[in-house]
């Protein structure tokens, strides 16, 4: 549970005498937290084991750019980066609509992409979950790995990233980060690995997601942000089927880039 005095502040960003109700954890026993307050619910989020310091100030930074531009997200009520902690409104379920609506998400990230260069807090990206490279903890010899791995971890260390104006990045598009704030509507959240850099960057992620969740691999795309988007992720998954789809994605972007697997 978030300290005491970190729920005291997140209630007093609703108001004076404003008295919070419940705390539930929306990440298994972590934050963010779901917090009552009066009548009204919102997320706090501050420090926990797999959320530093710098993690909560690119979130906030983000929902400052992202209410700039309008683009679908949260609203910040209140920030202490001392703390450091921040509070949100609460924008939907993560309970995605049945068939799958990709095509709400693909908008949604179009209005994420606005042209941005880094800044404070959101800087450029050359992968999705920018915290994890675990690429490169197999290139180390801190992860098994495998042939298929291995060949398009070669293959991107061999050519050079698409070029093009950066845009703002959401930086983790997966099924759990995109709330549903009606069946034909939906937002991004949990903006702590935002950031600048080529839209591919999102969209392979995306991409990425569907394949190994929904067993959908979504025609077009940037072969190579697909590549890289497989890549950044552990060489086992959490079950044999799931490291299957992610498996027979990466072999359909790299015959997309014309290697033979």
């Amino acid at each position: 549970m978030p300290a005491e005095r970190v729920v005291e502040w997140a209630a007093g960003c609703l108001g004076s005498g404003a008295r919070v109700v419940s705390v539930r954890p929306l990440h298994g026993e972590q934050g963010p937290w779901l917090l009552r307050v009066g009548e009204t619910s919102v997320v706090l989020r501050a420090v926990t084991p797999r959320v530093d310091a710098a993690m909560i100030a690119t979130g906030v930074a983000a929902l400052t750019v992202a209410e700039e531009y309008g683009v679908p997200a949260p609203r910040l009520l209140g920030v202490d980066l001392e703390l450091p902690a921040s509070v949100e409104t609460v924008v939907g379920s993560t309970t995605w609509p049945e068939p799958p609506d990709l095509g709400r998400v693909y908008a949604a990230l179009r209005r994420v992409h606005v042209p941005l260069e880094a800044r404070p807090g959101l800087p450029l990206r050359v992968r999705p979950i920018a915290v994890d490279d675990f690429a490169r903890d197999r290139r180390d010899g801190l992860m098994a790995t495998t042939p298929l791995l291995e060949l398009a971890d070669d293959v991107v260390q061999g050519i050079e990233a698409p070029h093009g104006p950066t845009v703002f990045l959401h930086g983790d598009v997966w099924p759990g980060n995109v709330a549903w704030a009606s069946p034909t509507e939906c937002v991004l959240i949990d903006w702590k690995t935002a950031g600048v850099g080529d839209p591919g960057v999102d969209f392979g992620e995306l991409r990425k997601q569907m394949a190994i969740n929904y067993g959908l691999i979504p025609q077009g795309g940037s072969a190579y942000w697909d590549v890289v988007a497989a890549l950044n992720t552990p060489t086992v998954l959490w079950t044999p089927q799931a490291t299957q789809r992610r498996d027979g994605f990466l072999r359909d972007a790299l015959r997309r880039l014309g290697v033979a697997v």
